[in-house]
C-alpha cells in the first residue's frame, strides 16, 4: 500500500497536461495511413478516452471504435508479478492492419506494459505505425522505450509511485511504503 503523497497534481494540472496532448498528436494522425486509438487498461483507458474525445470534437480523422487492451498475460514479468484482479478481455473492434495506431497509457514506467501492448497489437495485425501516448513519462525506465507524446515527463526514483485518478483527474507521486 503506498503512504501518503508526497505531491498532488490537481486536476486543473492535469487537463492542462491532457489538453497538452491533443495537437501534437492531431499532427501525427494528419500524416499518413488511416488512426485509430487503443488504450491499455486500466488506466491508459481513461486517458484515451480523454484524448478520443478531444480529438473528435477538433475533426481528428480517427476510427470510430476505440480499443482497449488487457496486456496481463503479454508481460514477461507476469509470474513475478503473482494474482492480480482479472480486469477484463482485450477489445479492438476494428483491423490494425495498415493503421496507425495511437498506443495510449497513464504512466509509461519500466516499459515493460508497452511493449506487452505492443506485442498484443501485432496479434491483431501488422499496423503501418505505432504512436505512443502517455500522460505521464517516469525518468527511470528499464528498456529503451519512451512516449511520442507525454502530458508531462516526472523525474522520479525506483522507490516511488505515481497514481493517476481518472475519476477526479489528480495524480499524486510519492514514496512506496
Amino acid at each position: 500500500m503506498n503512504s501518503s503523497p508526497d505531491k498532488i497534481y490537481d486536476r486543473g494540472t492535469v487537463t492542462q497536461w491532457l489538453n497538452g496532448m491533443v495537437k501534437p498528436l492531431q499532427q501525427r494522425i494528419a500524416t499518413g495511413a488511416p488512426a485509430a486509438i487503443i488504450g491499455i487498461r486500466r488506466g491508459g483507458v481513461d486517458v484515451a478516452q480523454y484524448l478520443y474525445t478531444a480529438l473528435r470534437a477538433q475533426g481528428t480523422a480517427l476510427d470510430e471504435n476505440m480499443g482497449q487492451l488487457n496486456i496481463a498475460f503479454y508481460r514477461d514479468d507476469f509470474s513475478s508479478m503473482g494474482l492480480h484482479p482479472v480486469v477484463g478481455a482485450s477489445d479492438v473492434p476494428f483491423d490494425v492492419t495498415e493503421k496507425h495506431i495511437i498506443l495510449v497509457d497513464d504512466v509509461l514506467g519500466t516499459g515493460r506494459t508497452v511493449r506487452a501492448a505492443m506485442n498484443e497489437i501485432f496479434d491483431y495485425g501488422r499496423p503501418a505505425q505505432i504512436t505512443l501516448a502517455v500522460l505521464i513519462q517516469r525518468t527511470d525506465h528499464e528498456l529503451p522505450i519512451r512516449a511520442d507524446v507525454a502530458g508531462q515527463i516526472l523525474c522520479t526514483n525506483p522507490g516511488e509511485y505515481i497514481d493517476w485518478d481518472a475519476d477526479t483527474l489528480q495524480v499524486s507521486v510519492g514514496a512506496k511504503s
